[in-house]
């Protein structure tokens, strides 16, 4: 098996252009990372005072892991209370932007660290009727999931980045996400 490196084929790909876009958190989802930043402040601080720095890594990595997930999207946090918000202004935007996108005949891959976002971005995409792939630790038949990404029956493909980060080679999209 013969492969070329990105360097071998850098010149023949087009120019990269990359949108990055801000998303300002709706009200309950800002008020509910703010709570947990504060919480979550508080206990690094106390693990830093009595555990030292070097020690703290695991809360400190807890923390912002909680904070990313807050805002991705509430319902993906494992708390009870974020559970109750059902709005997300990042999965709003994303689901303004995909109908736009395929409307204009691109391919895309939507990238998430998180399983239970891409579970809610599927049934986001369900409600939309827009077909979709999907690639996760849990996907038994990875080829197949692969096959229809690129085969065109799927113009979106939802990836998870433990599952994609192996192997992965899609040259059929121009969007990423």
């Amino acid at each position: 098996m013969l492969r070329r490196t990105k360097q071998q084929v850098a010149s023949e790909l087009p120019p990269k252009t990359e949108i990055v876009r801000s998303v300002p958190l709706y009200e309950r989802q800002a008020a509910l990372y703010e709570s947990i930043r504060l919480t979550m402040e508080k206990r690094v601080r106390e693990a830093i005072a009595s555990r030292g720095l070097s020690r703290s890594h695991i809360t400190i990595l807890d923390a912002l892991l909680k904070l990313r997930q807050t805002c991705c999207d509430p319902r993906i946090l494992p708390i009870e209370e974020s559970q109750k918000i059902n709005e997300s202004a990042k999965l709003d935007l994303l689901m303004e932007l995909v109908p736009e996108l395929l409307e204009e005949g691109r391919r895309i891959l939507v990238f998430s660290q998180f399983t239970r976002m891409i579970a809610l971005i599927e049934n986001e995409l369900n409600r939309h009727d827009i077909v979709y792939a999907k690639l996760t630790g849990q996907t038994q038949f990875r080829d197949e999931a692969i096959q229809r990404f690129k085969s065109g029956e799927a113009n979106v493909f939802l990836i998870s980045l433990k599952a994609g980060g192996v192997g992965l080679n899609l040259t059929e999209a121009d969007t990423v996400i």
